[in-house]
């Protein structure tokens, strides 16, 4: 006779949810807390000798993670990188498009692309395909944009700034479900630019057990039907075709 399975040690406890339904149930108008998402956490930090932009490399569509290792710091000019959030894919073609666009400005003037350049054209493209385009970026160049970022933390050493960076995007990965993966971050100074990947790993991946062999009886039958099949046996005879 089979025997009902026993109760798993591992996987999900529902414990807190019932909890949470018999709060509710209990206290009437009372909001328990729910899952958060937002989508992509991405910052950016001004310290003593340049400038790091910090993301997370999840790309989710709804509810479903298409990518753990999606690179959002994109590239546009030597000295500027730029964080998307968004659309992945529009996020990339737009700034593809702003890579090329600032090469080809950088060849006619012989000068190096401004922040200011590359804002403006962004804002133009976009603001032609904005019922199309779904993603928004957010710049790092080398000098602050505004006299007011300079007081925020300017004697930051860089291991102080990547600390506080990878701080930033943790607390995002664990707090959002919209966010995770790893912590990817991009230096840029004076002297040039370094793209961090995998700077830090909040979560460690989980070892797959691999396979699955299960005892047989593992799963309880609750109910058993057998229908009998008429069936009308045929026998079927083939004759070889003679050829000329």
């Amino acid at each position: 006779m089979l025997k009902p399975a026993s109760v798993p040690h591992g996987g999900f406890c529902f414990e807190n949810c019932q909890r949470n339904a018999s709060l509710e149930r209990a206290f009437p108008g009372l909001r328990v807390p729910r899952a958060h998402k937002t989508g992509t956490t991405i910052a950016g930090l001004v310290f003593r000798d340049g400038v790091i932009l910090g993301a997370d490399t999840r790309a989710t569509d709804a509810m479903v993670v298409v990518d753990k290792n999606c690179e959002k710091i994109h590239y546009i000019a030597p000295k500027i990188y730029c964080c998307g959030a968004g659309v992945a894919a529009d996020a990339e073609m737009t700034t593809r498009m702003a890579a090329s666009n600032m090469e080809l400005h950088a060849l006619s003037t012989g000068r190096e692309p401004r922040v200011a350049t590359v804002t403006r054209f962004l804002r133009q493209m976009l603001f032609r395909i904005w019922a199309g385009c779904g993603s928004g970026s957010t710049g790092g160049p080398v000098p602050a944009e505004h006299d007011s970022e300079q007081s925020l933390f300017p004697q930051f050493t860089l291991e102080a700034a990547q600390g506080l960076l990878v701080e930033a995007i943790t607390a995002g990965i664990l707090g959002d479900l919209g966010s995770g993966g790893s912590v990817d971050a991009c230096l840029i100074t004076a002297t040039g630019t370094k793209l961090l990947r995998t700077l830090s790993s909040p979560i460690e991946p989980v070892e797959r057990l691999g396979h699955y062999r299960l005892a047989p009886g593992t799963t309880a039958v609750l109910t058993q039907t057998v229908q009998p099949l008429n069936l009308e046996l045929l026998e079927e005879t083939v004759q070889a075709m003679e050829v000329e």
